[in-house]
C-alpha cells in the first residue's frame, strides 16, 4: 500500500509539474521574420521588418505581464526552396508560433502552404499577390498592408483616367510580376484601355537596356512597371537616361515604396504616381513611429509600408493573444479569433479582417514631390486621393477563397 500511496503521489507531482509547465508555456510567443535580408528587398523588409516586429512585442504590453516574446529572422534569398525550409525547420524543430513579412510572391505562397500545413500562423506584409486571400488563402493566414489588386486598381486605374489608355509592361518574371501585371491589365480593359505588349525580365537584373527600347518603340502612353525594389529603382533610372519620360511616354511604377524614393532622388522620381497604405509623415502617430523605428535602425531610414505592416499585424496579433488568456499554438483557431475582432492600430487605424483573411484598412494614390516642394529629409509625397477601405481590396463577392464558401 505505501508503495502504490507513493507511486501515486509521484503521478500527481508529475502531471502537476506538466500542468505547470503548459501553463508557463502558453504565455510564450516566437516570432519568425523571414525576409529578404541583403538583396533587391533588403530596405523594404530586411532588417527593418525585425526591428518593427521586436517594437510591436515592446509595444504590446504582454511582457510587463509576464509572456516571454523572441523575435528571429533569416533570408530567403528570393528563393522559394529556401525559404520554404527555413519555414519548415522553424515550425518543426525552433517552435516558431507566427512568421512575419516574407516579400517575393514565390516564398510567401509556398510559406503560405507551410505554416497551413503545420497549422501555425502567418502574417504576411511584404508579399503583394492577391492569390494569398484568393485561389490560395489559407485559414492560418492573414495578409496585412497591400496587394496586386490594391496596387492595379490604385495606380493602373487613376492612370487609366487620366488618359493613359495604351499600356506596355516590364514584368519582374516571377509570381508577383505576373500576379500584378494580370491584375493591371483587367483595369486596363474594363476601363476601355489596352495593352499593346509587355516583356518579362529576370528578378534582380542590372540592366534593363533592352527591355526599355522594347517599351519605348512600342510607343505606348503608359510603360507599366511590374516589379519592386531595385528592380524599380533600376528601371526608372535608365528609363531617365533613355530619355524615355521626356519623350512623352509615362512611367507607372505600380509599387513603389518610400525606400524607392530614396535610392532615387526626388530629382528622377518627381511626378510618379504610385498606391501605398502608410506614410510615415501622415500624421502624428505616424510620424511617432517613424522617428522611434528611424533611431533605430542602421542606416536610418524611414519605415515602409510592410514595415508598418509587419508591427500593425503583430499589435493585433498581440491584443488576440492575450483575449484569449494564452498561446493556444492552434495557429487556425487564433487566425479565426483575430477575424473575429474589429483592428485598431496606430498606423493603419480602425479595420478588419475579412473571412479570406484579407485585412482591409484605406489606401492612397500619392504623387512624387518635386526638389521645391520638399520641405526637409523624406518629405517626399503629396497626397493624390484616399481609395476608402471598402474599395481598395477585392470585393467578397469576387474573392475565390474557399474560406467563404463555408
Amino acid at each position: 500500500m505505501r508503495a502504490t500511496l507513493m507511486a501515486g503521489l509521484l503521478s500527481t507531482v508529475a502531471a502537476l509539474t506538466l500542468a505547470g509547465a503548459a501553463m508557463a508555456d502558453d504565455k510564450v510567443v516566437k516570432i519568425g521574420a523571414l525576409s529578404d535580408q541583403s538583396s533587391l528587398y533588403a530596405d523594404v523588409g530586411g532588417p527593418g521588418s525585425t526591428l518593427a516586429a521586436q517594437m510591436a512585442a515592446e509595444d504590446s504590453g504582454l511582457i510587463a505581464k509576464g509572456w516571454k516574446i523572441e523575435v528571429i529572422s533569416g533570408d530567403h534569398q528570393n528563393k522559394p526552396d529556401i525559404g520554404g525550409n527555413i519555414a519548415r525547420q522553424w515550425l518543426d524543430v525552433d517552435k516558431v508560433d507566427v512568421i512575419v513579412d516574407v516579400p517575393n510572391s514565390g516564398v510567401a505562397l509556398a510559406v503560405n502552404n507551410i505554416v497551413k500545413e503545420k497549422n501555425a500562423v502567418y502574417l504576411n506584409s511584404g508579399a503583394a499577390s492577391s492569390d494569398l486571400t484568393n485561389a490560395q488563402c489559407s485559414p492560418n493566414t492573414v495578409h496585412w498592408t497591400y496587394d496586386t489588386y490594391m496596387l492595379a486598381h490604385g495606380t493602373g486605374g487613376a492612370l487609366v483616367k487620366a488618359g493613359g489608355d495604351t499600356w506596355y509592361f516590364l514584368t519582374a518574371d516571377y509570381a508577383f510580376g505576373a500576379a500584378l501585371e494580370r491584375d493591371t491589365t483587367a483595369v486596363i480593359n474594363a476601363s476601355g484601355g489596352r495593352v499593346v505588349g509587355g516583356v518579362k525580365h529576370p528578378l534582380n537584373t542590372s540592366d534593363f537596356s533592352s527591355f526599355l527600347l522594347q517599351a519605348q518603340a512600342s510607343k505606348a502612353k503608359i510603360i507599366g512597371l511590374a516589379n519592386a525594389g531595385g528592380d524599380t529603382t533600376n528601371s526608372i533610372k535608365q528609363a531617365s537616361e533613355f530619355g524615355i519620360v521626356a519623350g512623352g511616354q509615362k512611367l507607372a511604377a505600380l509599387l513603389l515604396f518610400i525606400s524607392d524614393v530614396h535610392a532615387l532622388g526626388l530629382n528622377v522620381a518627381q511626378g510618379l504616381n504610385f498606391t501605398e497604405t502608410f506614410y510615415w509623415d501622415a500624421n502624428d502617430q505616424t510620424r511617432a513611429f517613424a522617428k522611434r523605428f528611424s533611431e533605430r535602425i542602421k542606416n536610418k531610414q524611414m519605415p515602409t509600408m510592410v514595415h508598418a505592416g509587419v508591427y500593425a499585424a503583430l499589435v493585433h496579433y498581440f491584443k488576440t493573444l492575450d483575449q484569449m488568456g494564452g498561446n493556444s499554438r492552434d495557429g487556425a483557431k487564433i487566425v479565426e479569433k483575430m477575424k473575429s475582432m474589429p483592428t485598431d492600430d496606430p498606423l493603419f487605424g480602425k479595420g478588419e479582417i475579412q473571412a479570406n483573411g484579407r485585412a482591409i484598412h484605406p489606401a492612397y494614390l500619392f504623387e512624387v514631390k518635386k526638389p521645391s516642394e520638399s520641405k526637409g529629409p523624406w518629405d517626399y509625397y503629396k497626397l493624390v486621393a484616399t481609395i476608402p477601405a471598402d474599395q481598395a481590396f477585392t470585393p467578397l463577392a469576387d474573392s475565390k477563397c474557399a474560406l467563404l464558401k463555408k
